[in-house]
């Protein structure tokens, strides 16, 4: 069997992989791609944040992804009702970039991997690892093409940027449940020819449909709209009918999207997304580091998962860099935490967002413009700035701004009614 000899081995032509892959390329060591799937592919996480520029600007990506004309993209807004909240990105308390974009992830994976390919870095698709057998930190991967055809991949280290196919994470049984709970998604891609052009297409929506169920509204700049309604699988049993019926349903019974939506041409037939939700119990091992969603994938709002997927494939690509030159790294304390803290922020936000905390702390009217730009600045990904109180207090603080909030509210009730 032919064995190929490399310095690194990145599972995944993702962003993560791709991120990896031309940091460690720009080192000077010997990398190769392997990708299971053909691409382009369709794939969600359709808006990026604005913290994910830094990783993909030290890759050197940033120049061809502006070639491809993607939609710039400079906040967030939130929908309930007749109540709206809107964050712009230079609001934000956290110095850094104040606007990315909004992609068609097919075409923008694709971009990363053409691009990390021309600065010379092999990527071989539709290729699948099958095994991989380590020997301290070199390990031999076994990988077979779409002819069937098997040959070995020698490498000193492995970054695993496998995404939803988690490929060492199977393969050595590192997989445990998340704690969030399991949601589903329907969605799809739509002709929006009735796009208002006051705050849109330079930003997502996300209208609260009802407590636990909310809508995503991502405007390319093709004229698409990506559209998406994610609640409990249970919510969805209601609506009767094919996949497209129950989405058209959804359409109508929500009054922000009745109107602009109805009848809408879909570029596609709806499709289902659900129990996303895993993670694994360590982001790294002797001779290997996972990044990316092979890590933990947490939910679509909030769009983290490209940030997280671009962040620690740059963070693990430069402790690669030290590993490969014989200095010692300290996986846990300079990869595991850091990669932790930044979940952990977007999950305490997450549960924030579905247990209807940030209905109370987002539809404040008067809201103050410093607590506003903390709450931006994670809007914006930046989980990683200690001296926000709303990243380093993530899981206490939000809690305590609505309790506060709710006080407030009714300590002015009763004033009024006295």
């Amino acid at each position: 069997m032919k064995t190929e000899q490399v310095d690194v081995l990145v599972i995944g032509a993702g962003p993560a992989g791709t991120v990896a892959a031309s940091i460690i390329h720009q080192a000077g060591y010997k990398v190769k791609v392997v990708e299971k799937q053909k691409f382009p592919r369709f794939v969600i996480g359709e808006s990026l944040l604005p913290r994910s520029m830094e990783a993909l600007e030290e890759a050197g990506f940033i120049d061809a992804i502006k070639a491809k004309g993607f939609q710039e993209k400079f906040g967030a807004k939130f929908v309930k009702g007749d109540a709206l909240c809107d964050f712009t990105f230079q609001e934000q308390f956290t110095p850094g970039w104040t606007w990315t974009w909004q992609v068609t992830r097919a075409d923008f994976d694709k971009t990363l991997a053409d691009t990390v390919e021309s600065m010379g870095v092999p990527v071989d698709y539709e290729t699948t690892v099958t095994d991989i057998r380590f020997n301290g930190s070199d390990s031999v991967t076994t990988v077979e093409d779409k002819n069937g055809e098997q040959s070995q991949i020698a490498a000193r280290f492995i970054v695993d940027g496998s995404g939803y196919g988690r490929v060492i994470p199977k393969l050595f049984n590192l997989e445990k449940n998340s704690n969030l709970q399991p949601r589903k998604a329907l969605f799809a891609h739509t002709v929006d020819v009735r796009r208002s052009m006051a705050d849109e297409p330079n930003r997502i929506t996300a209208v609260v449909h009802k407590k636990g169920v909310w809508i995503w509204i991502i405007p390319f700049a093709t004229g698409v709209t990506s559209l998406g309604f994610v609640g409990d699988p249970e919510f969805f049993e209601q609506y009767p009918g094919t996949d497209e019926e129950k989405y058209r349903a959804l359409l109508e019974a929500e009054p922000y999207t009745r109107e602009r939506f109805r009848d809408v041409e879909l570029v596609f037939e709806p499709r289902i997304l659900q129990s996303w939700s895993a993670t694994t119990d360590k982001f790294y091992g002797d001779g290997f580091v996972l990044t990316g969603n092979v890590t933990e994938f947490l939910d679509p709002i909030f769009s983290s998962g490209v940030t997280l997927a671009c962040v620690s494939a740059q963070t693990a690509a430069k402790l690669v860099i030290r590993k490969l030159k014989g200095e010692a790294v300290d996986w846990e304390k300079e990869y595991m935490e850091p990669t932790m803290q930044g979940v952990n922020t977007f999950r305490s936000y997450v549960m924030a967002w579905y247990e209807g905390t940030l209905d109370t702390i987002f539809f404040k009217k008067d809201a103050d413009p410093l607590i506003k730009g903390q709450i931006c600045s994670v809007l914006a990904g930046y989980v990683w700035d200690m001296s926000n109180p709303f990243v380093k207090n993530h899981d206490t603080a939000l809690k305590r701004l609505a309790r506060t909030i709710e006080l407030t509210e009714k300590l002015k009730s009763s004033s009024e009614i006295e």
